[in-house]
């Protein structure tokens, strides 16, 4: 096979070298050139045409770093704009996402030696908002684009405009309800005070009709019927009085009884609604862990809960190894001890109070408990 055969092992073998990203001390940035190796970078500076480039860099050095610089600055915002918008990111995020093509300008062909000194640099020519924080430098995209701002403008005029009708409504309708009530006059309330003309006169009050008819209809009928028929009429008014006073006293009792129970049953059930959460991590618990992600070491492993951080993540030191993990809630399950021994609520109205556990239904998924200490009713 010749030398330069496309399947020859050894093209294949440098065809894979060639791929990814190489070291930066091996790249010609004047040939734009990647040497994967020491010898082959010496060799290359040694070679006719890096020496041609280096005579022209010569001549006017300061028009190809202009250029380099140029060049990666357009580079570097043209990501920022296209990949996070207007969004506050970190520089470092923009920076290795920018390095990751392997045609992209190097930092050191161009003016600023440091990835800080080109933040600051965006920042002082406005072309990025930028802001120092102790995890590093933050930079925002400004956008000048002349459609954007013409996108904006419109929005805001279709705001104000919006806006102005809403008032003119507003003031349409207040006009029409002033004209409304000029042709109307407002009567305007008098107060008097209560008084009475005779001390001596009883104050009456008629609620019900229907009652004063029935009252003057059986008092007619009663000096028509004689005194024998007004006593018969009193005795069964009187039978009929007790059976309603004692019917409704009973009823009252039965509804304070039946209140009381009912009282307790629905602050019971409320306690046990509100008690019950969507966390349950408590510390010194044994926990075992259902992730697959960590790999067979952990999987099916117990750990005991050493912390517990913003209620849904734990520090968990494994039984076996002694290593301390930090997993999420999700990751993990509870461990239900052999009958008789201790155990502790995590969800419900008990939450918080040990007790002893008797028994295991598997067939309903349940336990049976004994609390030492109940909650406050």
């Amino acid at each position: 096979m010749g030398k330069s055969d496309f399947l020859t092992p050894k093209a294949i073998a440098n065809r894979i070298k060639s791929k990814g990203l190489q070291k930066l001390r091996w790249y010609c940035q004047m040939c734009q050139k990647q040497c994967r190796d020491e010898n082959g970078f010496k060799c290359h500076c040694m070679s006719e045409s890096h020496q041609r480039q280096l005579l022209l860099a010569s001549e006017n050095p300061q028009q190809f770093m202009d250029y380099f610089s140029e060049e990666f600055r357009n580079d570097f915002l043209e990501l920022l704009r296209r990949r996070f918008g207007t969004k506050r990111v970190h520089n470092n995020i923009v920076y290795n996402e920018y390095i990751s093509h392997r045609e992209h300008i190097h930092m050191n062909a161009t003016q600023w030696e440091t990835l800080t000194d080109f933040t600051k640099w965006l920042g002082r020519e406005g072309l990025c908002k930028v802001d120092e924080t102790p995890k590093g430098w933050y930079i925002q995209y400004i956008d000048r684009d002349p459609e954007t701002i013409r996108r904006q403008l419109e929005l805001e005029k279709k705001k104000k405009q919006d806006l102005d009708d809403e008032e003119k409504t507003a003031k349409f309708i207040e006009e029409q309800v002033r004209r409304g009530l000029e042709g109307k006059e407002q009567e305007v309330p008098v107060f008097t005070e209560l008084s009475r003309e005779n001390d001596e006169e009883k104050v009456t009050f008629n609620l019900n009709k229907g009652a004063c008819s029935s009252a003057g209809a059986t008092s007619s009928k009663s000096g028509s019927l004689g005194p024998s028929a007004l006593k018969t009429l009193g005795s069964t008014a009187s039978v009929k009085r007790k059976e309603s006073s004692q019917s409704s006293a009973q009823s009252k009792e039965k509804k304070k009884k039946k209140s009381a129970l009912d009282e307790i049953m629905e602050i019971e059930e409320e306690k046990k609604r509100t008690a019950r959460t969507d966390y349950w991590l408590q510390p010194e618990i044994i926990v075992k862990i259902i992730t697959k992600k960590l790999g067979e070491k952990y999987h099916k492993k117990k750990g005991i809960v050493k912390e517990v951080i913003d209620k849904y993540t734990a520090v968990v030191k494994m039984i076996d190894s002694g290593d301390k993990l930090k997993l999420d809630q999700t990751h993990l399950e509870t461990v239900i001890p052999a009958p008789g021994k201790r155990i502790l609520v995590l969800n419900g109205g008990y939450r918080g109070n040990e007790g002893t556990l008797e028994s295991i239904n598997e067939k309903t998924f349940s336990a049976t408990i004994v609390i030492e200490t109940l909650p406050n009713l």
